[in-house]
């Protein structure tokens, strides 16, 4: 049986076309995923509320393919609404589907919070519109963004298309000594092959949206897999 040691049921924008790829290619032995997705083809604050509404539909159809949780695959679909959203929306899932839910905002929250880090540099691919409600969730949750850089891109396909290096560069450009952690958000930004020379290049822990999502879904699962590769994220804790 695939998923002998866990079932992840994942909801993805409809053109998010990286985060099932980053995934699978970590995913531990005995560990399955099964995707569902919610329509969205521009980064926009009035797209992605509109796409939360529709997660409830999507989640009951993961349900059919008996997993043991449901991870919401999205950063700003989580963080959109506030500072309190992404509880909210797990909440409003959970209460319909009757499973754990997580999403990437709040494994974002975790994965910064354990590894003590409350002076963040944060890079995205979103336009200022999106950087700054990512801003007021991040310091609502008692985080300081030492700065936030995007690449104001709306249309999420080309988000997709991003090469890894491009979040490489942005991070040395904005790289600073006061940063305690280093967050490259969206779960469409291609991440997975930086993170470990990032963290050697600058001396500090990577988060990123997908890292992060697959690291808290694995630890709600029970499973605690070391991926070096990963970070100290999946090294350490």
């Amino acid at each position: 049986m695939y998923g002998w040691r866990g079932r992840i049921g994942l909801i993805v924008p409809s053109s998010n076309t990286t985060m099932e790829m980053e995934l699978h290619s970590a995913l531990p032995e005995g560990v399955s995923l099964y995707t569902a997705r919610m329509p969205l083809r521009n980064v926009t604050e009035e797209e992605l509320l509109a796409m939360s509404s529709l997660a409830i539909d999507s989640a009951k159809l993961l349900k059919d393919a008996d997993v043991d949780l449901i991870l919401y695959g999205c950063t700003s679909g989580s963080f959109i609404g506030g500072g309190e959203f992404d509880k909210e929306l797990s909440m409003r899932i959970e209460d319909e589907v009757k499973l754990p839910v997580i999403t990437t905002s709040t494994a974002i929250l975790e994965a910064l919070k354990i590894l003590d880090a409350q002076k963040i540099l944060v890079v995205t691919p979103y336009t200022d519109e999106i950087n700054q409600r990512e801003r007021e969730f991040l310091e609502a949750n008692e985080l300081e963004v030492i700065d936030i850089r995007g690449l104001g891109i709306v249309d999420n396909t080309k988000i997709g298309r991003l090469e890894p290096y491009e979040a490489y560069r942005m991070i040395k450009a904005l790289f600073t000594d006061e940063a305690d952690a280093v967050f490259i958000s969206c779960t469409n930004f291609r991440t997975f092959e930086i993170i470990e020379l990032l963290e050697d290049d600058f001396g500090i822990p990577v988060v990123t949206s997908n890292q992060a999502s697959l690291w808290l879904a694995l630890r709600e699962l029970d499973v605690g897999e070391k991926i070096p590769w990963l970070g100290r994220l999946f090294v350490e804790y």
